[in-house]
């Protein structure tokens, strides 16, 4: 199956494990519960959609790779206690706590998440002194004596033997105690996740166009080439940090991440071709809707390559409007919730009430802090809480904090003036946005180049935000008439597949 296939899979485990009965406890006991193992090539993946389940299900994850592991380790270290047996004392050998379980008690204390997923890799991969004690942890969830905590579901994962020269192979009685997925690399599911995390337009494109080049294994006379999704994602950050700095990037930089040459390259000639793309066509001013009529010929007599590249700038273009008014949103909505605790706060004082709006803003930090520590926050509300937070320090320092009613008033101020600026920035985002639609429908019309559009806005967890919350006219209308061309274009599809002989039989039972 692919990615998403296999998230939906652990994500129902998951939550079928975490059922409880009437009385509180959970319905499957922790040593009942067959840990879920990953089976996939490398860099797929496996651990990001680990990260993403976490954060749809507010709970806590510890990854760990076992391939870091000694038996001593994962053990715990062995002790002498002294017991009494039959009126007789003796020496006998414990084990310290493990220190994977001891970090599983670590993070529950500090994030305060009393469920969550315990996350190894490359579990096929442990030494041969490790085997038999992970073969235990796998059927009791117990290393040593200590056993995971209850509400703590154990994900693990690892890669076939031809992708891995150190891969044990496990047993049936192994594989018997472990609910086991399959999973291929797929490109529209890594695409979806492309989408979300903001990956390089270009290597989306890219892609778009050469599928092919998407996950590639193979020999040569140099040993192991190798192409994943975890080298694109890599390379997307590098790249953007590259431009950001105003660093070429080169072969050099490419082969880091793409490690089969011939890709590489491949990639650096599309890369250049792309940022030509981006400075031809003035993408400014296709958002802003005075595109010269040049512009417009030149896109419709482009090819099929040009055209994909040219609608992944302009969707990159607009994504970041729509961003930008989707940020301000959310970052409208942190400051109301503060604005209201303060005002709760200190109904009843008159003056100083700075102390109070100060441990208001330190609450919300140290919910992020236990939000991050246990993996279930995204990168996107990180950044949110960055803007808030930059915000609220701006705040702290202009207001006058000796009477609590003067306060009030000035934050109430600060709150119009968020507001104004976030209803600035969702008429102009929309503005630009039906603005890109008429440049395509007038150049492309209702086809490819359109559901590209359409599709991808889809996709984008803000701009899809962003419509959900302010809807688009001209979203939706070219949605009604690219259903419309998709039916149509599926109906002359099958009347093609139909034979000629059944279509002379229907006009002859008419």
């Amino acid at each position: 199956m692919n990615i998403k296939e296999a998230k939906i899979q652990i994500k129902n485990a998951i939550k079928a494990y975490f059922s409880k009965d009437e009385y509180g406890d959970y319905i499957i006991p922790i040593e009942k519960q067959r840990p879920v193992f990953l089976m996939g090539p490398p860099g797929i993946g496996k651990t990001a959609i680990i990260e993403q389940i976490a954060q749809e299900l507010d709970v806590a994850v510890l990854s760990y790779s076992m391939t870091h592991h000694t038996r001593q380790s994962a053990l715990g270290l062995p002790i002498i206690n002294k017991k009494i047996y039959g009126g007789k004392e003796y020496e006998i050998s414990e084990y310290t706590m493990s220190e994977i379980i001891a970090s599983v008690y670590d993070m529950i204390e500090q994030s305060g998440k009393k469920e969550g997923i315990l996350f190894l890799d490359e579990i096929n991969c442990v030494s041969e002194t490790l085997a038999p004690i992970m073969l235990q942890f796998l059927q009791y969830k117990i290393f040593g004596r200590h056993q995971v905590p209850k509400g703590w579901i154990v994900v693990t994962a690892g890669n076939p033997p031809q992708y891995n020269n150190s891969v044990r192979e496990f047993d049936i009685v192994t594989w018997d105690r472990l609910k086991r997925i399959d999973i291929e690399p797929d490109f529209e599911c890594w695409k979806e996740y492309a989408y979300s995390t903001a990956i390089h337009p270009a290597i989306i494109t890219y892609l778009d166009i050469k599928r092919d080049k998407f996950y590639i294994i193979k020999s040569s006379a140099d040993g192991k080439q190798f192409v994943t999704a975890r080298g694109w994602d890599d390379l997307s950050k590098m790249i953007m940090l590259y431009e950001k700095n105003h660093i070429k990037i080169d072969l050099n930089l490419i082969s880091q991440y793409i490690q089969e040459p011939q890709t590489a390259k491949d990639f650096l000639v599309y890369y250049d071709l792309f940022n030509k793309y981006k400075s031809d066509y003035q993408i400014d001013m296709i958002l802003s809707g005075k595109v010269d009529e040049i512009i417009k010929k030149r896109a419709k007599e482009s090819d099929f390559d040009e055209r994909v590249a040219l609608m992944g700038i302009i969707v990159d273009a607009i994504n970041e409007k729509l961003k930008e008014a989707t940020i301000y949103d959310e970052l409208l909505l942190k400051f109301f919730d503060v604005f209201k605790k303060f005002r709760m706060s200190t109904v009843d004082k008159k003056i100083n009430v700075y102390e109070d709006f100060v441990k208001i803003v330190q609450q919300e930090r140290d919910k992020e802090e236990r939000q991050k520590l246990a993996g279930s926050i995204s990168a996107l509300d990180l950044y949110i809480n960055k803007k808030c937070f930059a915000f609220l320090d701006t705040v702290a320092q202009e207001i006058n904090w000796q009477d609590s009613n003067q306060a009030f008033v000035e934050m109430k101020s600060k709150y119009e003036e968020l507001l104004k600026r976030q209803k600035e920035l969702v008429k102009n985002a929309d503005k630009e946005l039906g603005n890109v639609f008429d440049f395509c429908q007038e150049v492309f019309g209702i086809g490819n180049e359109m559901l590209i559009l359409v599709t991808e806005l889809t996709m984008t967890p803000t701009s899809a935000k962003f419509i959900s919350n302010h809807g688009s006219k001209a979203y939706f209308e070219n949605n009604k008439q690219l259903l419309f061309f998709e039916r149509r274009a599926n109906i002359i599809n099958e009347l093609k597949s139909l034979d000629l002989n059944q279509l002379e039989n229907f006009e002859d039972f008419n």
